[in-house]
């Protein structure tokens, strides 16, 4: 099955997406040294971590309202008060002295706009996608995302520091286009529709989520997956600022790698890898058990993280940052297609809001780091980063195979 095959709601999805990361990419990586270099380093965690909290609690409700109103609609107004937020970040760094206050109230409301729509493009691909073609679909997302982003983090590093008003002026026109997109081109299926259970609407949304919870192997695999993320959203948080205050920079000629390069460079070659070896690698897993690859996937993760933490030689970071990513190209595709595999018809808005607590609490960890760091040394961090990565593989092992082991003896007792 390929790309023609595809229902129109996952082309739409895609395109869209790797048109807006392209140009998000270029910006978003640098907001912890955006606000660590306009107010300190501190100040910019707990702010940073302040968004992921609202974040989380904002994308839940939109799971909820994604079960039980009609999704496009959903999508279009939230894609449509992102980009006036966009708008509002843009305006806010005309001025010489940048109007940071409004600049952080729009990421805040940028942030909320985005939680909300979330679910429902995720429940929406669930929807239009089957257990069959659902491996190869989020294997060709996967591999778009990181080119798109490889695509921004180029330009991130080459125009960040001279021309960010530019890039923010873009990102605010690709934001306006998404919108206009989903309204012409995306299509609201038919969907099982959450029914209301309760007249109150925060008790039913509680109740709701309270279902999902119960799902102890959907838990596992969540909170699992947050743990693993952490490690590698901590590239653009701790490590990436220690990087700027502690690398030693290189010249090559005229060119200067200083360590904001150095981050840009790392964030390129993962997704370069990515880029260049994501269907190489899933022929190869297809090889392998689910349980195999999974465990070689999330150990070279962890190897090449818990190093590039604390690492600040040029060879070390990026040798063990190939290791990663290759751990990476492992594990991800496989989990992610599993995880979706999980989730009840029904719930499929709030199941994946639910899922999303994974990079929600993934970036609040690496927020977290960035304060932790400023008190603990990088070799401290590295410990910290392997304790994190550690627990996550024990709770994705367990939620996905120790659940089909249990799923076994059930069946054979019936």
């Amino acid at each position: 099955m390929g790309w023609k095959s595809y229902h129109t709601n996952i082309k739409v999805r895609l395109i869209t997406s790797f048109l807006n990361r392209i140009v998000s990419s270029a910006v978003m990586p640098f907001m912890a040294l955006f606000f660590a270099h306009e107010m300190n380093q501190v100040w910019s965690g707990v702010f940073l971590a302040l968004t992921v909290v609202i974040g989380f609690i904002v994308n839940l409700i939109g799971g909820y309202i994604s079960d039980r109103f009609a999704r496009k609609k959903v999508l279009v107004s939230t894609s449509i008060l992102s980009s006036v937020m966009f708008l509002i970040m843009t305006i806010s760094l005309v001025p010489v002295q940048k109007f940071i206050v409004l600049f952080a109230i729009a990421y805040i409301g940028f942030v909320i706009t985005s939680s909300l729509g979330r679910p429902s493009m995720n429940a929406i691909i669930i929807d239009s996608t089957t257990a069959e073609n659902r491996k190869a679909v989020y294997t060709l997302d996967y591999w778009l995302i990181n080119l798109s982003m490889a695509l921004g983090a180029v330009l991130g590093g080459l125009l960040y520091v001279n021309y960010q008003l530019e890039l923010f002026v873009l990102l605010t026109i690709s934001s306006v286009i998404i919108p206009v997109a989903y309204t012409i081109w995306l299509q609201e299926g038919e969907k099982e529709k959450l029914e209301k259970k309760h007249n109150n609407v925060f008790v039913d949304l509680v109740h709701n989520y309270r279902v999902a919870l119960q799902d102890s192997a959907f838990v596992k695999v969540v909170f699992g997956s947050t743990f693993i993320f952490a490690a590698e959203f901590s590239l653009n948080s701790y490590i990436g600022i220690r990087l700027s205050e502690s690398f030693k920079e290189i010249h090559i000629g005229n060119f200067e790698l200083s360590g904001v390069r150095m981050l840009s460079l790392l964030n390129i070659q993962n997704m370069l890898l990515v880029v260049c070896f994501t269907f190489f690698i899933h022929k190869l897993t297809d090889r392998l058990s689910m349980r195999r690859a999974i465990l070689i996937g999330l150990t070279l993760y962890g190897i090449g993280y818990v190093t590039v933490t604390s690492a600040n030689t040029w060879y070390l970071l990026v040798g063990f940052n190939l290791i990663a990513t290759i751990g990476e190209l492992i594990y991800s595709p496989i989990r992610e297609s599993e995880q979706a595999n999980m989730i009840p018809h029904d719930k499929r808005g709030s199941y994946s809001a639910f899922s999303n607590v994974s990079y929600s609490g993934a970036d609040l960890i690496a927020r977290s780091t960035i304060i932790i760091g400023a008190f603990f040394a990088p070799m401290m961090m590295s410990v910290y980063i392997g304790i994190i990565i550690m627990t996550g593989m024990l709770l994705i092992y367990s939620g996905l195979f120790l659940r089909n082991r249990h799923s076994k003896r059930l069946s054979q007792v019936m």
